[in-house]
């Protein structure tokens, strides 16, 4: 079931749509209850970005792996 989430980000209010696990990962390092800076914003950008990096890299390393099968 999606569900409106609300972000404030410079005294701004942003609202989407999402689904329960993408509410789950959007406010791993969003605060909803909080007015968000620019700062704050860039900085869950960059580590939500790390995430997927390293879970690229940990994927293409275990196809690497399953291809010589």
């Amino acid at each position: 079931m999606n569900k409106d989430i609300t972000f404030h980000i410079n005294n701004m209010a942003y609202t989407i749509n999402v689904d329960p696990q993408m509410e789950k990962e959007l406010t791993k390092f969003l605060d909803l209850d909080k007015n968000n800076d620019t700062k704050d914003l860039l900085a869950a950008y960059i580590r939500i970005t790390q995430e997927y990096s390293t879970f690229k890299d940990d994927i293409n390393k275990l196809s690497n792996k399953l291809a010589r099968f």
